[in-house]
């Protein structure tokens, strides 16, 4: 017996669900609220999730690099308009005691002829010694070995189709050759790089091979060069000695400044960071209409009963915070639409595009923070209608 009293407290102290009934119902109403906070989610998804993906896709063959210090000429811009600059910079970083090797890079844009239709297109070509260590991609070193007989690249399996049919063809054992530049080249193997914003396909070849196929190319010259340290050894340390001691001809960057060199340029060179962002924007004001126009039409439709709660002693507050449950309410059913929306979207981008298009948690977290400003800001914006009611006009 002595149990029910505490029974009855927890009776007493239960709450009604109040925002939860409101917005049920009219499950029409409730419908079209959602659909609208989902579309501007999936908006905001989307265009976040372009804008990231090309700028991590513009750093995709950076990344793999076998590198702790990169060295670029100052009139290098990105990986589209790369500048050549002495080897012999390279060589001089040698005479650092924390530096245990490097590598000269050839890289340029060369016009692939597609083996199948015969058509022409832009793919990336990056030239170095075969025995020298260039990518982080595990078996490279032996498929290297090919790329010492002149006239042979690697491909990469992983570039557009536009290419044409090479991987199959090489897979199938089927002996495949193009052009480049007028020159022709036998694929001797294939390596797993990806498809960059700058370019749609690579591919691999030795030095002789590179400067054969760009013989305008300076002698001396190449575009980029690989410092790896010694185990232990202080980066930032290494990259200011080198900078005091190299001419002004060259750029020092760790592998991550390099990587942040070219992204900055797709960022503030380009309109592309303004566009996605614009687009991230106007997403996020839609939603804030639909979200608004819903919740001032629920508030408008009970003022009566509002009034009359407010008659038999509620506060305003407490009127006010239910109005705010509707808001964080919507926010999240209307979140979890748009996430599941968003993930089988960007699924369909990668196996379209190849982009590097993915669902990370900073990104949940920010659009769904984006959803909650927007739902909670409509409700504050609602709840103005509520605190200038006068019960007494309203009855």
């Amino acid at each position: 017996m002595r149990a029910w009293p505490g029974m009855a407290a927890i009776w007493n102290r239960r709450r009604i669900p109040l925002a939860w009934l409101l917005l049920t119902r009219q499950p029409a109403r409730l419908a079209v609220a959602l659909a609208g906070i989902s579309f501007a989610g999936i908006l905001m998804f989307m265009q976040f999730g372009f804008r990231d993906g090309l700028f991590d896709a513009s750093v995709t063959v950076h990344k793999l690099f076998d590198a702790d210090l990169v060295l670029l000429s100052p009139r290098s811009s990105s990986s589209v308009s790369m500048a050549g600059f002495p080897r012999r910079r390279l060589v001089q970083t040698l005479a650092d005691p924390d530096v245990a090797g490097i590598t000269p890079v050839h890289w340029n844009l060369v016009l692939w002829r597609n083996p199948k239709d015969l058509s022409t297109r832009s793919i990336l070509a990056l030239g170095f010694e075969p025995g020298d260590p260039l990518l982080t991609v595990p078996g490279l070193a032996a498929k290297a070995r090919v790329l010492n007989q002149r006239g042979r690249v690697l491909f990469d399996e992983l570039s557009r189709p536009e290419f044409g049919p090479v991987a199959e063809w090489f897979r199938a054992g089927r002996t495949v050759e193009s052009e480049i530049g007028g020159k022709r080249v036998r694929v001797g193997g294939l390596v797993g790089l990806g498809v960059s914003f700058g370019a749609d396909g690579n591919i691999l070849t030795s030095s002789e091979t590179y400067l054969q196929l760009l013989p305008n190319t300076p002698p001396g010259s190449i575009e980029v060069g690989l410092i790896r340290l010694r185990p232990g050894a202080d980066q930032a340390l290494v990259m200011k000695r080198l900078k005091d001691s190299l001419p002004k001809d060259v750029n020092v960057f760790t592998k991550q400044g390099f990587m942040d060199f070219e992204k900055d340029y797709w960022r503030s060179s380009t309109a592309i960071g303004f566009i996605f962002t614009l687009g991230a924007a106007m997403g996020f004001i839609v939603g804030c209409v639909i979200v608004y126009q819903i919740l001032y039409s629920d508030v408008s439709d009970h003022l009566p009963e509002y009034a009359t709660l407010m008659a038999m002693g509620y506060r305003l507050s407490t009127l006010l915070g239910v109005v705010a449950r509707e808001g964080l309410l919507l926010a999240l059913l209307g979140y979890l639409p748009a996430y599941a929306a968003g993930q089988g979207l960007y699924a369909l981008v990668r196996s379209a595009t190849r982009l590097p298009v993915y669902m990370d948690m900073p990104r949940a977290v920010l659009v769904f923070s984006l959803i909650l400003v927007m739902c909670m800001g409509s409700a504050g914006m609602a709840m103005r209608r509520l605190g200038d009611a006068d019960p007494a006009e309203i009855f």
